[in-house]
């Protein structure tokens, strides 16, 4: 399939996120690119630095801006406020520990699945024997 100028051009100026967030509530971030005030911030002077890079924090909040712009509520422990970012500004902390809570739930969750569909089971066939 073959595009045309006009087509390469509506590709190339999106702006739209992947359709699944890159980080989840809860998750340690850190910024990549310096979070500078865009106006919204009327206690700072348009242009300034809100956040600096390397700053960590953690994912409050996700949302979208114009239904194609994900935007990022983080809370930055260290400057004690809260700021949105887009997901090309931030990126993953691992964990020092390195345990996964959500890999953690979601196993036993499919574990507990699993058991409760086995019970429903044999209760099923324990009355289907009734039956007879």
């Amino acid at each position: 399939m073959e595009l045309t100028l006009a087509q390469v051009n509506q590709i190339s100026a999106s702006t739209k996120d992947e359709i699944l967030p890159r980080f989840r509530r809860g998750q340690r971030v850190r910024v990549i690119k310096p979070i500078r005030n865009d106006g919204s911030n009327p206690f700072e002077a348009p242009d300034a630095i809100l956040v600096p890079v390397g700053a960590h924090g953690y994912v409050k909040h996700i949302g979208d801006f114009l239904q194609v712009i994900r935007i990022y509520e983080v809370h930055f422990i260290e400057e004690g406020h809260t700021f949105g970012c887009r997901e090309a500004e931030l990126e993953a902390v691992d964990d020092i520990d390195g345990y996964d809570e959500v890999a953690q739930e979601l196993a036993w969750i499919r574990e507990h699945r699993a058991k409760k569909a086995a019970e429903k089971a044999a209760q099923s066939q324990k009355e289907g024997a009734l039956d007879f």
